[in-house]
């Protein structure tokens, strides 16, 4: 038994649930969360990137600007869906591709982590069913 949680972009929930669903993923919870992935280093990616913000903004704004800046510094926390789901160790691999199907992007960056983490035990509240079954 596995527990697969995966951060995804607020974008893409819609689309990471119905994945999930038609994958065969007997149930998961989804929460709002705050967090960042790894700093980009390459000061000319960073300039680069900075340059396609500020057009794509199309004001002069000093909070737009600061905006862009923290997200590019690392400042900055962004929201994003956290999906847990509970699954059998034979499933992993297709809900975790689905997940990623769902998810990717062209941007190179920012479309999510996945983490698969062992479960020692569950248990169904009503009927105090345990391990596999409680699936």
């Amino acid at each position: 038994m596995k527990e697969i949680i995966a951060v995804v972009r607020i974008n893409k929930v819609s689309a990471t649930k119905k994945a999930l669903v038609q994958v065969g993923a007997a149930g998961f919870t989804a929460l709002k969360v705050m967090g960042r992935g790894r700093l980009v280093e390459d000061k000319a990616v960073i300039a680069e990137r900075r340059a396609t913000l500020l057009a794509l903004a199309q004001k002069d704004d000093y909070n737009t600007e600061k905006l862009i800046t923290e997200f590019l510094d690392g400042t900055r926390l962004f929201p994003r869906r956290m999906f847990t789901v509970l699954a059998h160790d034979e499933d992993v691999p297709k809900i975790v591709a689905a997940i990623i199907e769902a998810n990717k992007t062209d941007y190179n960056v920012g479309d999510g982590k996945i983490f698969v983490l062992p479960v020692l035990d569950a248990v169904r509240v009503r009927t105090k069913e345990s391990g596999d079954a409680a699936i």
